[in-house]
């Protein structure tokens, strides 16, 4: 089954930390969002495996567009 992780909020694409095959447990964090000068973190919500990165650094996002999936 997979798990799309979703933006939480509005913003630009600050840090990618993980990558395509890595495992990651619940918590990790996978991607880095900034907005208005703040950075947030967003974490897997499932532990698995990353099967696709939807974003690069500095591209922007919406709220609710998919970041990754994990697997």
């Amino acid at each position: 089954m997979q798990t799309n992780v979703e933006a939480h909020i509005t913003g630009t694409i600050f840090e990618v930390e993980t990558e395509v095959g890595a495992e990651v447990a619940v918590g990790d964090v996978l991607v880095v969002l900034e907005s208005m000068k703040m950075e947030m973190p967003v974490e897997a919500p499932v532990a698995g495996r990353v099967v696709e990165i939807r974003v690069s650094e500095g591209d922007s996002v919406d709220e609710g567009a998919v970041l990754c999936v994990l697997e």
